[in-house]
Protein backbone atom coordinates (compact mmCIF):
# COMPACT_ATOMS: atom_id res chain seq x y z
CA UNK A 1 0.00 0.00 0.00
CA UNK A 2 2.75 2.11 1.09
CA UNK A 3 4.84 1.71 -2.62
CA UNK A 4 1.31 2.34 -4.44
CA UNK A 5 0.49 5.42 -2.96
CA UNK A 6 4.28 6.54 -3.30
CA UNK A 7 3.50 5.54 -6.98
CA UNK A 8 0.83 7.80 -7.21
CA UNK A 9 1.86 10.57 -5.67
CA UNK A 10 5.49 10.93 -8.10
CA UNK A 11 2.37 11.07 -10.94
CA UNK A 12 0.69 13.46 -9.79
CA UNK A 13 3.44 15.96 -9.10
CA UNK A 14 5.03 15.23 -12.80
CA UNK A 15 1.54 15.65 -13.96
CA UNK A 16 1.26 18.87 -12.25
CA UNK A 17 4.86 20.03 -13.04
CA UNK A 18 4.63 18.83 -16.96
CA UNK A 19 0.78 19.62 -17.29
CA UNK A 20 -0.03 16.13 -18.96
CA UNK A 21 -3.15 13.80 -17.88
CA UNK A 22 -1.88 11.21 -15.78
CA UNK A 23 -5.08 9.60 -14.55
CA UNK A 24 -4.83 6.63 -17.17
CA UNK A 25 -2.11 5.98 -15.22
CA UNK A 26 -2.83 6.63 -11.56
CA UNK A 27 -5.97 4.73 -12.16
CA UNK A 28 -4.17 1.84 -13.53
CA UNK A 29 -1.62 1.47 -10.67
CA UNK A 30 -4.29 2.26 -8.05
CA UNK A 31 -6.72 -1.03 -9.31
CA UNK A 32 -2.94 -3.13 -9.41
CA UNK A 33 -2.00 -2.22 -6.48
CA UNK A 34 -5.06 -3.48 -5.15
CA UNK A 35 -5.27 -6.76 -7.21
CA UNK A 36 -1.98 -7.45 -5.92
CA UNK A 37 -2.74 -6.46 -2.20
CA UNK A 38 -6.09 -9.04 -2.19
CA UNK A 39 -3.82 -11.80 -3.90
CA UNK A 40 -1.18 -11.48 -1.11
CA UNK A 41 -3.62 -11.23 1.49
CA UNK A 42 -5.12 -14.96 -0.05
CA UNK A 43 -1.90 -16.28 -0.05
CA UNK A 44 -1.57 -15.47 3.71
CA UNK A 45 -4.85 -16.52 4.45
CA UNK A 46 -4.93 -19.27 2.14
CA UNK A 47 -5.65 -22.00 4.87
CA UNK A 48 -8.58 -19.90 6.51
CA UNK A 49 -10.67 -19.10 3.34
CA UNK A 50 -10.33 -23.09 2.16
CA UNK A 51 -11.88 -24.02 5.82
CA UNK A 52 -14.57 -21.54 5.29
CA UNK A 53 -15.21 -22.62 1.63
CA UNK A 54 -15.32 -26.48 2.53
CA UNK A 55 -17.58 -25.46 5.81
CA UNK A 56 -19.78 -23.20 3.31
CA UNK A 57 -20.18 -25.90 1.07
CA UNK A 58 -20.83 -28.49 3.32
CA UNK A 59 -23.50 -25.96 4.92
CA UNK A 60 -25.57 -25.72 1.36
CA UNK A 61 -25.18 -29.62 0.95
CA UNK A 62 -26.99 -29.89 4.03
CA UNK A 63 -29.45 -27.16 3.28
CA UNK A 64 -30.13 -29.56 -0.21
CA UNK A 65 -30.43 -32.26 1.45
CA UNK A 66 -32.92 -31.13 3.77
CA UNK A 67 -34.70 -29.93 1.12
CA UNK A 68 -34.92 -31.32 -1.93
CA UNK A 69 -37.91 -32.28 -1.63
CA UNK A 70 -39.32 -29.12 -1.37
CA UNK A 71 -36.77 -28.17 -4.24
CA UNK A 72 -38.64 -31.16 -6.09
CA UNK A 73 -41.72 -29.82 -5.99
CA UNK A 74 -40.74 -26.43 -7.33
CA UNK A 75 -38.64 -28.32 -10.14
CA UNK A 76 -42.20 -30.13 -10.78
CA UNK A 77 -43.94 -26.90 -11.16
CA UNK A 78 -41.70 -25.04 -13.19
CA UNK A 79 -42.17 -28.36 -15.65
CA UNK A 80 -45.76 -27.88 -15.66
CA UNK A 81 -45.97 -24.44 -16.37
CA UNK A 82 -43.22 -24.88 -19.60
CA UNK A 83 -45.21 -28.37 -20.69
CA UNK A 84 -48.82 -27.71 -19.82
CA UNK A 85 -49.99 -31.03 -19.78
CA UNK A 86 -53.12 -30.08 -18.49
CA UNK A 87 -55.11 -26.78 -16.78
CA UNK A 88 -57.18 -26.52 -13.39
CA UNK A 89 -60.75 -28.30 -14.25
CA UNK A 90 -59.15 -31.20 -16.14
CA UNK A 91 -60.04 -34.43 -15.08
CA UNK A 92 -56.02 -35.97 -14.97
CA UNK A 93 -54.41 -39.27 -13.64
CA UNK A 94 -51.24 -38.60 -12.08
CA UNK A 95 -50.09 -42.53 -11.03
CA UNK A 96 -52.98 -44.25 -9.47
CA UNK A 97 -55.01 -41.17 -8.37
CA UNK A 98 -57.57 -39.85 -10.71
CA UNK A 99 -59.50 -36.70 -10.31
CA UNK A 100 -60.11 -33.31 -11.22
CA UNK A 101 -57.35 -30.58 -11.11
CA UNK A 102 -59.24 -27.71 -8.53
CA UNK A 103 -55.88 -25.95 -7.49
CA UNK A 104 -52.23 -25.92 -8.20
CA UNK A 105 -49.04 -24.24 -6.94
CA UNK A 106 -45.20 -23.98 -6.54
CA UNK A 107 -45.53 -27.33 -4.07
CA UNK A 108 -48.71 -29.55 -4.48
CA UNK A 109 -51.66 -30.44 -7.34
CA UNK A 110 -54.92 -30.62 -5.49
CA UNK A 111 -57.40 -33.41 -7.26
CA UNK A 112 -61.26 -33.53 -6.27
CA UNK A 113 -60.58 -37.16 -6.55
CA UNK A 114 -63.04 -39.69 -9.29
CA UNK A 115 -63.88 -43.16 -9.21
CA UNK A 116 -62.21 -44.64 -12.09
CA UNK A 117 -64.73 -46.93 -12.68
CA UNK A 118 -67.67 -45.03 -12.38
CA UNK A 119 -66.24 -41.56 -12.87
CA UNK A 120 -68.23 -39.94 -10.09
CA UNK A 121 -66.82 -37.52 -7.80
CA UNK A 122 -65.85 -39.25 -3.98
CA UNK A 123 -65.76 -36.27 -1.71
CA UNK A 124 -62.65 -36.41 -1.27
CA UNK A 125 -59.49 -33.91 -2.10
CA UNK A 126 -56.40 -35.68 -2.98
CA UNK A 127 -53.25 -33.53 -2.86
CA UNK A 128 -49.98 -34.56 -5.10
CA UNK A 129 -46.52 -33.47 -4.42
CA UNK A 130 -45.71 -31.38 -7.59
CA UNK A 131 -42.45 -33.81 -7.77
CA UNK A 132 -44.91 -36.78 -8.96
CA UNK A 133 -45.62 -34.63 -12.23
CA UNK A 134 -42.19 -35.86 -13.00
CA UNK A 135 -42.07 -39.00 -11.57
CA UNK A 136 -45.12 -40.64 -12.82
CA UNK A 137 -47.48 -41.15 -15.94
CA UNK A 138 -49.41 -37.96 -16.49
CA UNK A 139 -52.61 -38.65 -18.29
CA UNK A 140 -55.25 -36.27 -19.58
CA UNK A 141 -58.71 -37.64 -18.76
CA UNK A 142 -60.59 -34.38 -20.03
CA UNK A 143 -61.61 -35.61 -23.54
CA UNK A 144 -63.34 -38.47 -22.14
CA UNK A 145 -64.99 -36.40 -18.80
CA UNK A 146 -68.43 -36.40 -20.76
CA UNK A 147 -67.75 -39.26 -23.12
CA UNK A 148 -66.11 -42.18 -22.03
CA UNK A 149 -65.01 -46.06 -23.69
CA UNK A 150 -66.83 -47.82 -21.16
CA UNK A 151 -66.41 -52.08 -21.45
CA UNK A 152 -67.98 -54.90 -19.27
CA UNK A 153 -68.14 -58.36 -19.69
CA UNK A 154 -71.71 -60.71 -18.97
CA UNK A 155 -70.66 -64.82 -18.19
CA UNK A 156 -73.26 -67.23 -18.46
CA UNK A 157 -73.14 -71.32 -17.93
CA UNK A 158 -73.10 -73.00 -21.42
CA UNK A 159 -76.46 -73.92 -21.41
CA UNK A 160 -77.71 -72.40 -24.82
CA UNK A 161 -76.06 -71.14 -27.69
CA UNK A 162 -75.14 -67.33 -27.74
CA UNK A 163 -75.19 -66.90 -31.30
CA UNK A 164 -78.84 -67.23 -31.45
CA UNK A 165 -79.30 -63.97 -28.98
CA UNK A 166 -76.84 -62.21 -31.04
CA UNK A 167 -79.14 -60.07 -33.32
CA UNK A 168 -81.52 -59.40 -31.14
CA UNK A 169 -79.51 -58.52 -28.45
CA UNK A 170 -78.11 -56.18 -30.91
CA UNK A 171 -80.89 -54.26 -31.88
CA UNK A 172 -81.52 -53.70 -27.72
CA UNK A 173 -78.27 -52.31 -27.01
CA UNK A 174 -78.26 -50.24 -30.35
CA UNK A 175 -81.64 -48.86 -29.37
CA UNK A 176 -80.56 -47.98 -25.46
CA UNK A 177 -77.24 -45.73 -27.48
CA UNK A 178 -79.64 -44.46 -30.11
CA UNK A 179 -81.27 -40.92 -28.24
CA UNK A 180 -77.18 -39.81 -27.53
CA UNK A 181 -76.11 -41.16 -31.05
CA UNK A 182 -75.58 -37.61 -32.83
CA UNK A 183 -73.71 -36.04 -30.22
CA UNK A 184 -72.10 -38.70 -29.78
CA UNK A 185 -70.51 -38.48 -33.35
CA UNK A 186 -69.67 -34.69 -32.73
CA UNK A 187 -67.76 -35.34 -29.56
CA UNK A 188 -65.78 -38.47 -31.26
CA UNK A 189 -64.83 -36.46 -34.18
CA UNK A 190 -63.80 -33.48 -31.57
CA UNK A 191 -61.58 -35.87 -29.70
CA UNK A 192 -59.58 -37.80 -32.99
CA UNK A 193 -59.03 -34.07 -33.93
CA UNK A 194 -57.68 -33.04 -30.98
CA UNK A 195 -55.51 -36.57 -30.63
CA UNK A 196 -54.77 -36.88 -34.16
CA UNK A 197 -55.75 -40.45 -34.07
CA UNK A 198 -59.18 -42.42 -34.82
CA UNK A 199 -59.52 -44.91 -32.66
CA UNK A 200 -63.21 -44.70 -31.22
CA UNK A 201 -66.59 -46.30 -32.65
CA UNK A 202 -69.60 -45.28 -32.03
CA UNK A 203 -71.49 -48.49 -32.48
CA UNK A 204 -71.81 -50.54 -29.68
CA UNK A 205 -69.31 -53.63 -29.89
CA UNK A 206 -70.22 -56.91 -28.69
CA UNK A 207 -68.57 -60.03 -28.60
CA UNK A 208 -69.08 -63.67 -27.50
CA UNK A 209 -66.05 -65.42 -26.17
CA UNK A 210 -65.48 -68.71 -23.77
CA UNK A 211 -63.20 -68.42 -20.76
CA UNK A 212 -60.75 -70.59 -19.42
CA UNK A 213 -63.60 -72.50 -17.62
CA UNK A 214 -65.25 -72.82 -20.97
CA UNK A 215 -68.40 -70.46 -19.83
CA UNK A 216 -69.63 -67.99 -22.22
CA UNK A 217 -68.62 -64.38 -21.71
CA UNK A 218 -70.37 -61.86 -24.04
CA UNK A 219 -68.27 -58.21 -24.07
CA UNK A 220 -69.94 -55.37 -24.47
CA UNK A 221 -67.90 -52.01 -25.44
CA UNK A 222 -70.13 -48.68 -25.71
CA UNK A 223 -68.91 -45.28 -26.31
CA UNK A 224 -71.47 -43.21 -24.14
CA UNK A 225 -72.18 -40.46 -21.34
CA UNK A 226 -69.88 -41.09 -18.55
CA UNK A 227 -72.80 -40.40 -16.06
CA UNK A 228 -75.15 -42.76 -18.26
CA UNK A 229 -72.49 -45.50 -18.06
CA UNK A 230 -73.88 -47.76 -15.85
CA UNK A 231 -77.34 -47.19 -16.20
CA UNK A 232 -76.85 -48.43 -19.52
CA UNK A 233 -74.72 -51.23 -18.44
CA UNK A 234 -77.63 -52.54 -15.72
CA UNK A 235 -80.54 -52.45 -18.99
CA UNK A 236 -77.75 -54.01 -20.98
CA UNK A 237 -76.96 -56.83 -18.74
CA UNK A 238 -81.09 -57.34 -18.00
CA UNK A 239 -82.00 -57.14 -21.41
CA UNK A 240 -79.17 -60.05 -21.52
CA UNK A 241 -80.32 -61.97 -19.04
CA UNK A 242 -83.80 -61.94 -19.90
CA UNK A 243 -83.04 -63.39 -23.71
CA UNK A 244 -81.21 -65.88 -22.01
CA UNK A 245 -83.01 -67.74 -20.00
CA UNK A 246 -86.16 -67.11 -22.92
CA UNK A 247 -83.68 -69.10 -24.55
CA UNK A 248 -83.07 -71.78 -21.93
CA UNK A 249 -86.71 -71.85 -21.13
CA UNK A 250 -87.89 -72.37 -24.82
CA UNK A 251 -85.16 -75.06 -25.26
CA UNK A 252 -86.83 -76.37 -22.00
CA UNK A 253 -90.05 -76.80 -24.21
CA UNK A 254 -88.97 -78.39 -26.98
CA UNK A 255 -86.03 -81.02 -25.84
CA UNK A 256 -86.02 -81.11 -21.84
CA UNK A 257 -83.66 -79.47 -19.69
CA UNK A 258 -80.82 -77.65 -20.86
CA UNK A 259 -77.76 -79.27 -20.39
CA UNK A 260 -74.55 -77.59 -20.80
CA UNK A 261 -72.72 -77.27 -24.23
CA UNK A 262 -69.95 -78.38 -25.12
CA UNK A 263 -67.35 -76.63 -27.20
CA UNK A 264 -66.63 -79.31 -30.01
Amino acid sequence: MAVKKMLIKVLRRQSKRRGEDKRHSINTIDQLGNALLLVLLLTLWANEVQSLALSIAAFMVAIVFATRELIQCFIGFVYYMTTRPFRVGNWVQLGTQVGEVVELDWAKTTLLEVDPDTYNYTGKHVYVPNNQLMNQVVKNLNFLRRYRLHSFEITNEPFADPYVLLEPFETLVTEHCAHFRDVADRYKSLIERNLDAGFISIDPEIDIETNHLAKIVVKIGLFCPSDEAFKLEQKIRADWTRLWFEEIKRQQKEGGLATPIIPG
